[in-house]
């Protein structure tokens, strides 16, 4: 199995790479990493490779109906008996059961206030606002958090959760380490009622002074090779327990300068192909999880919009040359390099068309109730004006169905998981 493995990536790789250069990657200045840097056991993907056959769901609603599994939101509230924000609960929950948002994202820490317990205060408690959400939707929820490990967590220990170290820590550890880190993280999720886990990063560490990403210790090392073992075996930890991981940030924020939850990013001084070689690794064309953009512009990639908007970034990299054909989702698009350069009408019918099939609204870096309700009503507005068609809203439903689909089937497989 490795060895066909490893001979399917060597040719892969070499395909690509070996292809005239598209989208000014003939410019770049880094070597092309070499393709004996990858073997099987480095992305050892094996334990689910080929058992994710979901290409369709099998399934369509009216597209105003598909459009609401398009939306993952924030929100402020505890559950049901949190007197602080009860009516903020409420109304998310009516509209997980209107079938307005397909996903929800946790949060410890509410920005706006600088408090904690925004969403999460105990197991508890975390466990029951899941299953509240849950009790309320007519299909599977998303619920999301970010537990990278680490400084990007959002379940405390002093909460009462397990500590995660963070991608660097992991990045010189044995790879069954990590797997084991992973799956251990991904029974507590499951248990919590948390079905994805944004992470892990595939952005290298080019640049340790970068602000988000060196800096925080989330990336699991500057090599293309060592990135992409301990993400294989961190992800197949989570996959193992019924979770869903999400690889990010693509193209790749490990260059970066500048930090794109506070302003406009530009990665072309800095960025290098290699960057995508950890992608070009994933098992295609689709998979248990989830691919996120990021907000970054490269005018070399796309000389008018940010990855995330970008649909020559998504639509003929990431789907063209890299052929992933599952889930993509969004980073938040409130991050201030979306949201100082483009009103929310504007940032919904950018991201849809340019192949986004998940829209993540944190509702963090600026609160507001209404928000939510604003943007599914503007995602129906753009689609009744014809700006978004039905076969654009069809491609996304039918791999958001397909994850969802693959969710229920290992809940309703009792939760064995391996040791």
């Amino acid at each position: 199995m490795k060895k066909s493995l490893c001979l399917y990536v060597l040719f892969a790789l070499l395909l690509a790479w070996l292809a005239p250069a598209p989208h000014s990657f003939a410019a770049q200045k880094q070597p092309v990493p070499r393709p004996g840097q990858f073997t099987g056991q480095d992305a050892d993907f094996s334990t689910f490779t080929g058992r994710f056959g979901y290409t369709t769901a099998g399934q369509t609603e009216a597209p105003e109906k598909m459009l609401g599994q398009m939306l993952m939101v924030g929100f402020r509230g505890t559950g049901e008996g949190d007197p602080a924000y009860a009516e903020d609960f409420k109304a998310i929950r009516a509209l997980v059961a209107a079938g307005k948002i397909g996903g929800v994202i946790l949060f410890s820490r509410d920005i706006t206030t600088g408090t904690y317990e925004r969403n999460i205060y105990s197991p508890e408690q975390v466990k029951a606002l899941c299953a509240s959400l849950q009790a309320a939707a007519s299909r599977l929820l998303f619920v999301a958090v970010d537990q990278e490990g680490g400084r990007i967590r959002r379940l405390l220990p002093k909460q009462g959760f397990t500590p995660v170290p963070s991608p660097a820590v992991m990045g010189g550890m044995p790879a069954e380490s990590v797997y084991k880190i992973g799956l251990r993280l991904g029974k507590e999720l499951n248990g919590l009622g948390i079905n994805i886990n944004l992470a892990p990063s595939l952005d290298l560490n080019i640049n340790p002074d970068n602000p988000i990403i060196g800096k925080l210790g989330r990336s699991f090392g500057r090599e293309t090779a060592v990135v992409a073992r301990q993400a294989a075996a961190f992800s197949r930890g989570l996959i193992a327990a019924g979770v869903l991981p999400c690889f990010k940030h693509f193209p790749g924020h490990g260059s970066s300068k500048g930090d794109s939850h506070l302003g406009f990013t530009d990665i072309t001084g800095s960025w290098f192909k290699d960057e995508l070689a950890p992608y070009a690794v994933l098992p295609k064309p689709n998979g248990p999880y989830l691919v996120m953009l990021g907000h970054l512009y490269h005018a070399g990639l796309d000389n008018t919009y940010p990855a995330s908007l970008s649909g020559r970034i998504i639509q003929e990299i990431l789907r063209g040359d890299l052929n992933w054909q599952g889930v993509v989702i969004s980073d938040d698009l409130q991050m201030q390099a979306i949201s100082d350069h483009y009103s929310l009408e504007e940032t919904i019918l950018l991201a849809i068309n340019a192949g986004n099939d998940i829209l993540l609204f944190g509702n963090n870096q600026q609160y507001d109730p209404e928000l939510p309700v604003k943007v599914w009503a503007t995602m129906q507005k753009l689609y009744r004006e014809g700006k978004i068609s039905a076969g654009r809203i069809e491609e996304s439903y039918q791999r958001i169905m397909c994850l969802k689909t693959w969710l229920a089937e290992k809940r309703q497989g009792n939760n064995q998981f391996p040791d």
